[in-house]
């Protein structure tokens, strides 16, 4: 049972980001380094909130339980804030690299768009993000003990396992946003990104309540897509004859 906990939440956290590096990312040698920088910037981002939250609760009073958990609140809402200001410094760099290889090339183009590297930053930051999040639990989902044998819910791997899944999708699609925001100067759609970064983190504070948790970020993960889709050229038109080709059998055409 154990090992059937740890691989279906494994294939439920990981499953559908590992189809999307597999398919439009893995081939590509600079999409991949892409990544991989924006990987190490998530962890950075971690590393330095990690130890700020550290010293606070060193340098504060153990057996106040009012404070520590204030203190626990405090450093996920300044992770947030820390990971979104390594986004944006993430972003300069690749500026940075846009015009290097603009100036490199021979035609005078870029091998790749500004937008095709948000997404691909999007998905390193996301990937980083669930590795952290489902680790530990993934070693725990081994055993030795029983989820819920004091009365708690039997569900904790699954939903931490959902949960996962819809954060490495989440900062797909806010990468997709904030490099929009920045590239057109539209700061509140950088502040959208913001909020619904800290109200997802925020909304894991309603757990055991799963429900509390699950359900506004799935509804925000459905909010933060479409929003990616239309500012990527997307449309509903688009979407109907894609479905229309499928119900056909007939591949669609490309500009169609």
């Amino acid at each position: 049972m154990t090992l059937a906990v740890f691989f279906g939440c494994t294939f439920i956290a990981f499953g559908p980001a590992l189809g999307l590096f597999l398919f439009t990312i893995a081939r590509d040698p600079l999409r991949i380094i892409i990544l991989i920088a924006g990987a190490f910037f998530w962890l950075v981002s971690l590393l330095l909130s990690s130890l700020i939250w550290f010293i606070a609760v060193k340098a504060s009073d153990p057996n106040d339980e009012q404070l520590q958990k204030g203190l626990l609140i405090f450093g996920v809402m300044f992770s947030v804030l820390l990971q979104e200001a390594f986004r944006f410094l993430y972003y300069k760099l690749l500026r940075k690299a846009i015009e290097g290889l603009v100036a490199l090339s021979e035609d005078g183009c870029s091998p790749i768009s500004i937008q095709q590297m948000a997404y691909v930053a999007g998905v390193g930051f996301g990937l980083m993000s669930g590795a952290f999040s489902m680790i530990n639990l993934l070693a725990d989902a081994l055993g030795p003990g029983t989820v819920g044998i004091y009365g708690d819910s039997q569900l904790y791997f699954l939903t931490s396992a959902f949960m996962t899944m819809v954060l490495i999708f989440l900062h797909t699609f806010w990468g997709i946003l904030f490099f929009h925001g920045c590239e057109n100067r539209r700061w509140w759609e950088i502040a959208a990104v913001v909020v619904m970064h800290l109200a997802v983190s925020g909304s894991t504070f309603c757990n055991p309540l799963y429900v509390g948790s699950l359900v506004p970020s799935y509804v925000l993960m459905a909010v933060a897509a479409t929003w990616a889709y239309l500012l990527s050229g997307g449309s509903a038109q688009n979407v109907r004859r894609f479905l229309l080709c499928l119900q056909s059998g007939a591949s669609p055409q490309p500009g169609s």
